[in-house]
């Protein structure tokens, strides 16, 4: 997804073994990025074959989009029918952005998804495809009903005379063409008299805009001004150290919760989703909705009502702005790339947009200062063009810089020491290029030097910057330029993420799930070092990014963030690997330093417990019981064997539970406790996964006492796992405070909303959905009056979304 496709890298792996030891060796030990590019340029020989590659994954998105667009067009009407209402919208969102603009297909799909954005309570967005629907020639004889959803979305928005016109319009249609047939007639006319009244009633109210995201957003403010860097709250500075490089600490005591760094993202790009392979789209439809029909492109806000592109059938918008925004910054030249950008992948699209950003910078100083700096530098053999001359510089990111200027005091900063989000900040992020294996370089340059000649012979790349003369061509500068930043994105990628909730198909349990939405670029963010056991939290609301303190921070502490390897999710070994090959450096956290010198063997939350007293096995290939009185032992591959098997009937009992058989789930579910008893320590992750499973299984039969009993074993086994101020607890106090809210135990309910508002806002602060939810079911639950005693009374599952 980040890198090309496979069959893309697969042979350019192919033809770098294919090479002569000598061009190897050549690429393997060149000093710049410049030299790198330029000598990948020169073997590009290939590009018939990247078009033929790049062609192939055109047709499976053409053919893909062809079907949907079949089958989006003739079967919204039935998802309407079915009271299917998401699935209608997103069917109907996909055949808009399949269909050309003023035609029947695309007036029906807009028509479509407004009735379904009516259904889900989304008025604002309903009345917008209505007017959609009739810029792109709604028929006329169908007119009559849609007017009537425009009036209703209007009178119940509180917009009165807007919805007394509307009304009075459509009594003039039916006086001025009687042409619908009588008993259609008749139900036009009933609820046309139905809306006067409720528009009568609707009086008083006044006109309403959705406005929780812009209202999150303001009241998302940094304590302080930073002068040194403006996305950083004034409880943090900038350092850099020769070891550590640049870092923040803090310049006073900070208390969990605190808002530390807001920050925009530089550029994202969107996740694509995955695509079908093409024998499976000859044989059946294939409606799987992905993040780009429910993400706008630009700023990444969720929404049902895209609006496409009119040049291409992949990107989608929230608004007409967004979209006009996006055309202006990057996607007027981006719109013909779409095969290749999806077969050089996300790196590559975001190295691209990077340079088209940067055109409304200063970044024209930065790239004519470096080519004045190396102009009389001559490293080159003869035969190079004066292109390679000029650009073995710090263009290429990492050799020494032997010009006359005076650099700023920290990389990435402006002369004034300011650290902004901005194209200076990323040129200076760090690319590693010596740590990258050669066939990676080889891999990222061919790639770039692909994309650089569709541009040249598409006419459609024209930065701003101005080369001086004899400096080279421009686009070639600009393509060292994406190299470095493909390169870059390995160790600065940020995965955009969210949270979506998932239940069973009577929404009586909300389980949380962390995905990724898109990549992005943070400067700000990638100040920040790792630590396997970090004192921060990342969140996001649409493409802006928020760092909050996770606990207590002293002043002068370090500000660390997690890079994805986390103490809680995986061994110190597994962790130092990863590190180590993604980012180049071995982790020296203390977390790292405390597992090191720890005599335990392994997590608690892998642990193995005797079958003969219960305590906990130690040792590696054998395990020999920790109590001193037993002389039990066994080898630790028979216990992985019994716990793969007790994973497949776990892993059974779920999609019994998919299927609405939570009785029989029960079943399987009990069994596997019984077994799990008999080895797994009782804070085991799967003994805690297991008692989380019974809890959907006895809320989806309405046992609420039970479903929370099983709730709260499973609660255990988080807080020992991950903390009881992290994050994953917070996710499940909102389903204990959920299960306690349906079964109208009040008390239970209250303590434990407060729990987990008080750990949900550590970190994502007031705005977050859960957050929401958990207000209102307070807010309900103080409403109440007393509850009579007597037999237990079944809530409402209200808030289970």
């Amino acid at each position: 997804m980040d890198l090309p496709v496979d069959e893309w890298k697969s042979y350019v792996f192919q033809k770098w073994s294919l090479l002569p030891k000598s061009i190897q060796v050549t690429i393997s030990t060149a000093e710049t990025l410049s030299d790198i590019f330029l000598h990948s340029s020169l073997l590009l020989h290939t590009y018939i074959r990247i078009q033929k590659i790049t062609t192939r994954v055109s047709l499976n998105f053409i053919q893909r989009i062809f079907i949907d667009h079949l089958f989006c067009v003739r079967h919204c009407a039935i998802c309407l029918v079915n009271k299917k209402y998401i699935n209608e919208g997103c069917l109907a969102g996909s055949g808009i952005s399949h269909s050309r603009p003023h035609t029947a297909d695309i007036s029906l799909c807009y028509a479509n998804r407004s009735a379904a954005l009516f259904h889900l309570g989304q008025h604002e967005m309903c009345l917008k495809d209505i007017m959609r629907a009739q810029m792109h020639g709604y028929p006329e004889r169908l007119q009559p009903k849609m007017m009537l959803r425009k009036a209703e979305c209007l009178v119940t928005l509180g917009r009165r005379q807007e919805a007394s016109q509307t009304i009075s319009d459509l009594e003039s249609s039916f006086a001025a063409k009687p042409t619908l047939a009588a008993a259609q007639f008749q139900i036009l006319q009933t609820n046309l008299c139905r809306l006067k009244m409720k528009a009568q009633e609707k009086e008083s109210l006044t006109e309403t805009f959705p406005a929780a995201l812009t209202k999150a957003l303001e009241d998302m403010d940094l304590k302080g001004e930073n002068g040194q860097v403006p996305s950083a709250s004034s409880s943090v500075s900038l350092r850099t150290d020769p070891l550590r490089g640049r870092y923040l600490v803090a310049t006073k005591d900070i208390l969990p919760g605190e808002l530390l760094v807001k920050e925009d993202a530089f550029v994202s790009v969107l996740h694509p989703g995955e695509m079908p392979p093409l024998r499976h789209l000859e044989s059946k439809w294939d409606t799987r909705v992905t993040n780009g029909d429910l993400y706008c492109h630009r700023c990444l806000d969720h929404t049902l009502a895209t609006v496409p592109c009119d040049g291409c059938s992949y990107a989608k918008y929230c608004s007409h702005d967004c979209m006009q925004q996006a055309w202006d910054l990057y996607h007027s030249v981006e719109c013909s790339l779409g095969g290749l950008l999806l077969t050089l992948g996300v790196f590559c699209h975001i190295a691209l947009r990077s340079t088209l950003v940067a055109r409304f910078e200063d970044a024209s100083k930065v790239i004519r200062k470096l080519c004045s700096e190396i102009r009389n530098r001559d490293t080159c053999s003869p035969e190079r063009e004066t292109l390679v001359q000029t650009l073995t510089c710090d263009l290429g990111g990492e050799s020494e810089n032997k010009g006359k200027m005076l650099e700023p005091p920290v990389p990435g900063c402006d002369l004034n020491g300011k650290y902004e989000s901005n194209y200076n900040a990323v040129f200076h992020l760090l690319p590693h290029t010596g740590n990258h294996s050669p066939e990676h370089r080889f891999l990222c340059a061919l790639s770039v030097s692909a994309l650089c000649r569709r541009l040249e012979a598409a006419g459609c790349y024209k930065p701003a910057a101005a080369v001086p003369p004899g400096s080279g061509s421009e686009l070639d500068v600009w393509g060292v330029a994406m190299l470095k930043h493909v390169l870059q994105l390995q160790c600065n990628a940020q995965a955009i993420t969210t949270i979506q909730h998932t239940g069973s198909k009577e929404n009586s349990v909300t389980n949380s799930r962390q995905v990724r939405l898109a990549t992005g670029i943070f400067p700000v963010i990638s100040l920040l070092n790792h630590s396997c056991s970090p004192n921060t939290s990342v969140s996001f609301i649409s493409n802006v990014a928020t760092v909050r303190a996770s606990q207590q921070i002293g002043k002068g502490q370090e500000i660390l963030h997690c890079y994805g390897p986390h103490q809680s999710r995986m061994r110190a070994a597994e962790r130092q690997q990863k590190l180590r090959s993604q980012y180049f450096f071995d982790c020296s956290c203390a977390a790292c330093q405390n597992e090191k010198h720890s005599a335990a063997t392994g997590p608690r939350w892998e642990a193995f417990c005797c079958r003969s007293c219960g305590a906990l096995m130690q040792g590696d290939d054998v395990l020999i019981c920790g109590s001193t009185s037993c002389t039990e032992s066994v080898s630790r591959d028979h216990l992985i064997s019994r716990l793969q098997d007790l994973q497949q009937q776990v892993g059974m009992a779920r999609k019994l539970l998919r299927n609405d058989k939570p009785e029989r789930a029960i079943q399987l579910l009990l069994g596997c406790q019984r077994d799990a008893q008999s080895f797994l320590s009782g804070e085991h992750s799967l003994v805690g996964e297991m008692e989380d499973d019974l809890a959907q299984a006895y809320a989806a039969l309405g046992d609420w006492q039970k479903s929370a009993t099983h709730l709260q074993k499973s609660l255990q086994v988080v807080e020992v796992r991950h903390g009881p101020s992290s994050v994953e607890m917070g996710h499940e106090l909102f389903k204990l405070a959920q299960l306690f809210f349906n079964g109208f135990a009040i008390p239970e309910a209250l303590n434990t909303i407060q729990k987990a508002e008080k750990v949900l806002m550590v970190h994502y602060g007031p705005w977050n959905d859960e957050i929401q939810e958990l207000q209102k079911m307070k807010s309900c639950l103080l409403d109440l009056p007393p509850i009579p005693a007597g037999p237990s009374v079944q809530g409402p599952n209200v808030f289970f979304q």
